[in-house]
């Protein structure tokens, strides 16, 4: 797909309004190749690393839709959001309601965490999209509070993570309850694992897959380099004196230990840093008060680990600080991928010890990024990297024989797919939407 512009799509004048008027200038790698896609009414089973515009990209079809089939009159929600968190459900209605702002279709969100009957003008008043947790959402289903009948497109936004928090059987009961569906979308950070697959599989008509990682244009957008760090010391030192020099307004830590969140937090507020963290096993209420106060510029730094972080969309992040290297150059682009969101620049640095240069090679070689290192000055490093440990740039050769295993890689996944998809074909398939009425509701 060549095409650059959002204007390119099928778009309504009241969406690209909308678009416009976030700032957005030229659609991602998932958006160019989900919206024509998804708007040519298909399935879509897409992977993309978080900070990619996955959100927008099932959003715009979604809106579109709606505003190409509008209903004579008022009644239960079209489209179905399946979140695996509360936090997300929040910013996608945030995200819908934005980009929604020229129409006069309505939005609203089920959680939990918000008194029962809070929800009950939702059941009440014409509703277009909602956004759901899949538990709280079934609580309603089974007392007969929300009708699924009329949903049209089911998407699932971040499916591995709510497979792995065990929503699995809910969202499948949801998906037979909204069988009457024309569309589904399936969104996970990865497509692997057998226990996404088979679900993909038993909830997904022949869909489109779609892997997209950003592109080296979006990435260009990010600076980055690294420190060599003599210590753990000397480590916490360098992000300290790098915090102040760069006056970071509002930027992320990752660490690799869960141990190491709340001790490196409180060691950045004893040097006069506002900082606060976030765990895996917070409360709800924590963590959302964690990333209010960094939103709203309580603390200018948010302390994390990768599992923590998951998911959490905070806009205009400056800096991105790895703190530690995590084990997987993927894991690397999800971290990074989270500042020069939307069009913006951002920075990324990342602090390195001796026994670290094995996994900025995999970084290096898998981003095909020249990052290069950095000091401070009165913090310079008394030791050396180690010889063997710093990657060359990548040749020419290198690269095609990188991108041919890539590719070679891609085709086999394909094959496997395919070969899958044969043998389970049919098999608890939803039926396809036919002229015909005469469906029998269960």
């Amino acid at each position: 797909m060549t095409s650059a512009q959002f204007e390119d799509f099928d778009l309504a004048p009241e969406l690209l309004k909308a678009i416009t008027q976030k700032g957005y200038k030229r659609p991602t790698a998932i958006q160019q190749e989900t919206i024509p896609a998804a708007m040519e009414a298909r399935d879509v089973l897409g992977s993309a690393p978080t900070g990619t515009g996955k959100t927008v990209a099932f959003l715009l079809p979604a809106l579109q839709h709606l505003l190409d089939y509008p209903r004579r009159k008022p009644g239960a929600p079209r489209v179905l959001i399946l979140t695996p968190t509360r936090e997300l459900a929040m910013q996608v209605a945030e995200q819908a309601e934005e980009l929604a702002a020229f129409t006069k279709l309505s939005i609203a969100t089920i959680t939990g965490g918000v008194a029962y009957q809070n929800h009950g003008e939702i059941f009440n008043s014409n509703q277009d999209i909602v956004v759901a947790t899949p538990g709280r959402l079934l609580q309603y289903i089974k007392e007969e509070n929300f009708d699924c009948r009329a949903v049209e497109i089911l998407i699932f936004d971040e499916a591995d993570r709510m497979l792995q928090m065990g929503f699995g059987q809910d969202a499948e009961k949801i998906a037979a309850e909204t069988r009457w569906r024309k569309q589904t979308f399936l969104f996970s950070a990865t497509l692997e694992g057998e226990l996404l697959t088979d679900f993909a599989e038993r909830l997904l008509n022949d869909p489109i897959k779609i892997d997209a990682e950003p592109s080296r244009r979006e990435r260009k957008k990010i600076q980055q380099w690294y420190y060599h760090a003599d210590s753990n010391e000397h480590k916490i030192k360098l992000l300290a004196r790098f915090i102040e020099q760069e006056q970071v307004s509002r930027g992320i830590v990752f660490v690799r230990r869960r141990e190491d969140v709340r001790e490196l937090a409180e060691t950045l507020r004893k040097r006069g840093i506002r900082s606060t963290y976030l765990e895996g096993e917070m409360a709800q209420t924590q963590r959302n008060n964690a990333i209010d106060k960094l939103k709203n510029g309580i603390v200018t730094v948010l302390v994390a680990t990768d599992v923590a972080a998951r998911g959490i969309d905070i806009e205009d992040v400056s800096h991105i600080m790895n703190f530690d290297l995590p084990y997987s150059a993927d894991t690397y682009l999800h971290r990074i991928g989270r500042t020069a969101r939307a069009g913006k620049k951002g920075v990324a640095v990342s602090f390195v010890e001796a026994h670290d240069y094995k996994l900025l090679g995999k970084i290096k070689r898998y981003t095909q990024e020249l990052l290069k290192a950095r000091v401070l000055e009165g913090l310079e490093p008394r030791t050396k990297p180690p010889k063997d440990g710093e990657v060359k740039t990548v040749s020419k050769k290198q690269k095609a024989r990188i991108k041919e295993k890539r590719e070679e890689k891609k085709k086999t996944e394909q094959k496997k797919a395919k070969l899958r998809h044969k043998d389970s074909k049919n098999i608890g398939k939803r039926r396809k939407p036919s002229g015909s009425a005469n469906v029998a509701e269960s």
